[in-house]
């Protein structure tokens, strides 16, 4: 194909953010999702307690998973959000999905973690898939994950922990490159020193209770946004869609 300047789109109008939200369990991420615009869930694990969104049957293979984007795709509904609930838990069965194509009864006997290269065209089958529904459907897509606290080998500095999402880091690294919007999910916790004596003192944290979603990243979690959004927003739909940009 050849390019020229008639060829060049002008003022394209904004798309939905492909948007993953990690945290700690109980925390409030299902909720988060369950507040979009007509969600429909899919679901690889049953964290959704007291919520009553509409959903899926539990995806319990690949093929569910494939099976419930494809009707999302192609068949009629009013849906305006895709929640995928979780991201963690969905990895096995990826791994289970790799496994049974090399006939072998897990992903660690494919042997020098090949299983999880190969783990990777699936995974890029779901963010196509997903990015299909985003720019044909107008459907925002929403990733609930968990969180894991990671040693970060930083080249600038000494290591350090941090937060991370629970993925294997090769999936890790691809849904960092793909998502629009990554908000990490977190208490807010105020520190309180108290002096014991002696030149010294004892630092306690103390809950308020206040539900917060990160969205620039910090040596303590990952987090990013594309938008120019607020370092720190409630943990709240009605927040985090008035902090990006008008369409």
């Amino acid at each position: 194909m050849a390019f020229s300047l008639a060829s060049i789109t002008k003022g394209a109008g904004q798309k939905p953010p492909i948007v993953v939200i990690h945290g700690s369990p109980g925390i409030g991420k299902s909720t988060f999702g369950a507040c979009a615009p007509n969600p429909i869930f899919l679901r690889t694990e049953d964290g959704l307690g007291m919520l009553s969104p509409d959903t899926f049957p539990m995806a319990k293979t690949w093929g569910d998973v494939m099976s419930a984007l494809g009707a999302i795709y192609s068949e009629q509904h009013d849906y305006k959000t895709l929640v995928i609930d979780s991201l963690s838990a969905l990895e096995p069965v990826i791994w289970a999905q790799v496994a049974a194509d090399a006939k072998k009864s897990s992903v660690e006997e494919l042997g020098y973690g090949r299983g999880y290269v190969l783990a990777l065209d699936y995974w890029q089958q779901l963010i196509q898939g997903l990015i299909s529904i985003r720019d044909d459907k107008g459907i925002t897509p929403v990733l609930i994950a968990h969180s894991e606290v990671v040693r970060y080998d930083s080249p600038e500095s000494e290591p350090y922990d941090r937060y991370q999402i629970k993925l294997h880091k090769r999936a890790f690294s691809l849904l960092y490159e793909r998502a629009d919007v990554i908000g990490f999910a977190n208490w807010r916790t105020l520190i309180t020193k108290t002096e014991v004596g002696f030149n010294q003192s004892i630092s306690r944290g103390t809950g308020t209770g206040e539900r917060l979603l990160h969205l620039i990243e910090r040596p303590a979690y990952i987090a990013k946004n594309r938008y120019g959004m607020p370092e720190t927003i409630p943990l709240d739909w009605q927040a985090f869609a008035g902090s990006l940009p008008a369409q």
